[in-house]
């Protein structure tokens, strides 16, 4: 048995560039066997580190608790990752023997063996077991690594349980035990399978654990039938823990629990039961609550009737050039669209589907506008304020074309007043805390803003309502400064450093589409959308409004 000293459940993330629009999170979990002894008074204790490869570079993705003393670590940590059925995902697991005094991987012998291979591969075999590899390809000795996959599915959920234990055995002669807790699934073959390891509560024998959350698949395999087995132990730094007892439950049993009505057992060690004659347990192990999570999709949002309201805000400074010259990016040819065009309607031919109106938003920033030709950077380009929207997509294509006659392209190009503009709207949507309308704004510009600093204050504000941000660039501008707003590269924050609550906007250069079809660029703008919206949604714990009916005897129609 091993310890981890800092655990806890990896919450489900995005990781990698997104590329497609339909995507499956994968739980992967990790053992060891005869891992390299590198110490010399004590046995390895050994870290599991996962990177994968992204544009040619290996990125960490996140990294396992440590395992004190043991060459044959059985990790609790669980890593999730999104997979993508047409996408070759390449993963990196890297074992590393910690110190404790530096940084894992700061010394040669720290390194335990590595080992790549694609998630596919892992997805396809469901368990995977591979030989791990020292630097120049040479073996780490008998060393192995294996790796199980598990998918969470739309009718998954996760659960948060709390534990807590009364009059543990003590195990200690000078002080208490140190107890901790594991729980493991029994599997069809009565292979058992570790599901998660509490911290250890010091010199206790009354340990209160800290609440932790497992997919409802890691526990019971969606099954409120399928036996569990728990184990309380003592904690010893060496790794050689001393057993204090066991008890088995379901799921079933433990959702008594809801609402913090108590479930309890016997915490009982066999050999005691059967050498003392009134022995009867070894403590109580006590769930006090428990809570059940629902793990939504975005198909459920959608057809729970949210919709998506799509706004477009169009570039209309001078750096486009006189829409009446032909090299203008504004330039009306009437055979071949121009890049604006073809940007606003690949991506509004996507999102209309999803707007049951199908009226949208169409705004324009950078001009000289009528009567009086002063520069605004936030106005209707039907040149009604009191209602910016337009009949479909051919509608915001005609008031485009009818809007470019009557302005003077002008500058500069700033967009933090049209992303407050939505987002007003979006934050009105808040405050039904009801999951009925999410907003994405397409703004479609020439040049790298001149206003930054408020258009990342205003993205950070934007972050936290139910609102995403595409971003097109067309013409031959050099975009590089505009990535810092696409947060796939780190995180964007205002400028007196607040980060932004999830990542809502996704750059890209029109320049890369020229010669692919619409349907690329629309599917590379809009791939993050149905990530952003479930997100947003997840932290506000907004249910849909009408789930999709579900079998009334499953466990997760259980209260919340």
């Amino acid at each position: 048995m091993m310890m981890n000293e800092n655990s806890d459940l990896a919450s489900p993330s995005s990781l990698g560039v997104v590329t497609a629009t339909c995507v499956s999170k994968v739980e992967l979990r990790v053992y060891c066997k005869n891992l390299l002894d590198r110490d010399t008074l004590n046995k390895s204790d050994p870290c599991v580190v996962l990177l994968m490869q992204s544009q040619g570079q290996w990125m960490e993705v996140d990294r396992s608790e440590i395992i004190k003393s043991n060459l044959n670590p059985v990790f609790s940590k669980v890593f999730t990752v999104d997979y993508y059925f047409e996408e070759m995902q390449k993963l990196r697991f890297e074992v590393y023997d910690n110190h404790g005094h530096c940084s894992i991987g700061a010394r040669d012998d720290d390194f335990l063996g590595g080992v790549e291979i694609t998630l596919g591969q892992i997805v396809a075999q469901k368990k995977i077991t591979k030989e791990l590899f020292l630097k120049y390809g040479k073996y780490a000795g008998k060393s192995t690594i294996t790796v199980m996959s598990e998918e969470i599915s739309g009718n998954n959920g996760y659960v948060e349980l709390s534990f807590c234990a009364k009059k543990l055995d003590d195990k200690d002669l000078f002080s208490k035990s140190d107890p901790f807790l594991e729980i493991y699934r029994i599997n069809d073959d009565q292979s058992e399978q570790l599901v998660y390891r509490t911290e250890v509560i010091k010199n206790n024998l009354n340990p209160v654990w800290e609440s932790f959350k497992v997919s409802l698949n890691s526990l019971c395999c969606c099954e409120e039938k399928r036996k569990l087995k728990c184990l309380v132990w003592d904690y010893d730094s060496r790794g050689k823990h001393d057993f204090i007892g066991e008890f088995y439950a379901t799921f079933e049993e433990m959702q008594k629990a809801i609402g913090g009505n108590k479930m309890q057992w016997d915490c009982v060690n066999p050999k005691y039961k059967v050498k003392k004659r009134n022995y009867k347990n070894s403590g109580i192990v006590i769930l006090t609550n428990l809570k059940i999570h629902k793990v939504y999709s975005f198909l459920d949002y959608i057809m729970g009737g949210c919709q998506i309201h799509f706004t477009v805000a169009i570039d209309f400074t001078a750096s486009n050039g006189d829409p009446r010259n032909s090299c203008s990016l504004h330039y009306i040819n009437p055979y071949q669209p121009n890049e604006y065009l073809k940007a606003l309607v690949a991506v509004g031919e996507i999102c209309q589907d999803y707007d049951s109106d199908k009226r949208f938003s169409a705004l324009g920033f950078g001009a000289r506008i009528p009567p009086n030709y002063e520069v605004s950077h936030d106005f209707a380009i039907n040149f009604n304020p009191d209602d910016d929207e337009c009949e479909g997509i051919q509608g915001i294509v005609e008031s485009y074309q009818n809007c470019l006659p009557k302005i003077q392209l002008y500058g500069p190009t700033n967009v933090a007043p049209i992303i407050s503009r939505v987002a007003r709207f979006a934050a009105e949507e808040e405050r039904t805390k009801e999951a009925s309308k999410y907003y994405i704004l397409l703004i479609i510009t020439d040049g790298v803003v001149t206003d930054m600093a408020d258009t990342r204050e205003a993205i950070v504000r934007a972050s936290y309502l139910p609102m995403s941000i595409i971003i097109v660039g067309v013409g031959n501008a050099d975009f590089t400064d505009m990535q810092i707003l696409d947060g796939d590269d780190g995180i964007l924050r205002a400028p007196k450093g607040e980060p932004v609550l999830r990542d809502i906007v996704q750059f890209v250069p029109f320049r890369e589409f020229k010669n692919a079809s619409p349907a690329a660029l629309a599917k590379c703008v809009l791939a993050e959308v149905p990530k952003q919206v479930v997100e947003y949604y997840s932290y506000k714990a907004f249910p849909p409004r009408c789930p999709k009916a579900e079998s009334p005897d499953s466990a997760l129609n259980s209260p919340q």
